[in-house]
């Protein structure tokens, strides 16, 4: 697929511009500072996409207060008494050294024990830490996509957990493959659901028109107030979007 990337100003706002091969124009603000992207066709101009940007400016600026009043965690240090987040719950992190190998566990839903040898880094901390949230998302979609896929009626190939820094979910139509952002371990359940029945609902209906959220109310009647919820959830010190 060809590409091409620039960068133009429309009233102040500075907007990425990528030219590809497909039929629609999208727009995107992303966080943590509300970066603007415009996706077009090849064939779209510059004054094409200044108007299309000016149509939408009151709610980009929307988006970009809505990121700029959102809470964000600070830099992880990895130590005992930082907050740290499960399935939308805070969680207090203890960090205790021992022989043996590195685990989580979690106990009275409130404390978040890291078990690990003297001297580990925070990097590897980090890691540990990372991969328990993998190893819980791994056990939980499997049911979970089985119940969605029956009540949307459709099927996929191949999903995946990895990390994503513009996105909470992605859908590779022709493959039917779907990934879901790691991040999500942290926010509440229902925001994973809202994401994994997004990604499913792309098998029906490819862009997010009328039909897209017709298809949305449909299977999931709520799923706007769990976007709320996602969005006002704490961001990570990377941060991410959907």
């Amino acid at each position: 697929m060809t590409t091409k990337r620039k960068y133009i100003e429309v009233r102040d706002i500075q907007v990425e511009v990528v030219r590809k091969a497909i039929k629609n124009l999208h727009l995107a603000v992303y966080p943590p500072e509300g970066r603007v992207r415009v996706a077009v066709p090849l064939h779209v101009t510059d004054e094409n996409i200044r108007l299309a940007v000016i149509s939408k400016l009151g709610w980009i600026r929307r988006q970009q207060t809505n990121f700029n009043n959102q809470s964000r965690q600070s830099q992880r240090e990895m130590v005992s008494g930082e907050s740290h987040y499960f399935m939308g719950r805070r969680y207090l992190l203890d960090v205790i050294h021992r022989q043996g190998k590195h685990e989580v566990v979690l106990s009275n839903n409130s404390k978040m024990t890291l078990y690990v040898q003297l001297g580990t880094s925070i990097a590897n901390k980090e890691k540990v830490l990372q991969e328990w949230y993998r190893d819980q998302l791994k056990t939980m979609m499997p049911d979970l996509i089985k119940e969605w896929e029956a009540v949307i009626g459709v099927q996929i190939n191949q999903w995946a957990i990895k990390r994503m820094k513009t996105r909470w979910g992605a859908c590779n139509i022709a493959a039917k493959r779907i990934w879901l952002n790691l991040e999500l371990a942290k926010k509440p359940p229902e925001c994973l659901t809202y994401i994994l029945v997004h990604e499913l609902v792309h098998l029906l209906e490819r862009h997010h028109n009328d039909r897209f959220k017709s298809l949305m109310d449909r299977f999931l009647p709520s799923w706007r107030m769990y976007r709320e919820e996602l969005n006002r959830a704490p961001l990570a010190h990377e941060e991410w979007v959907y």
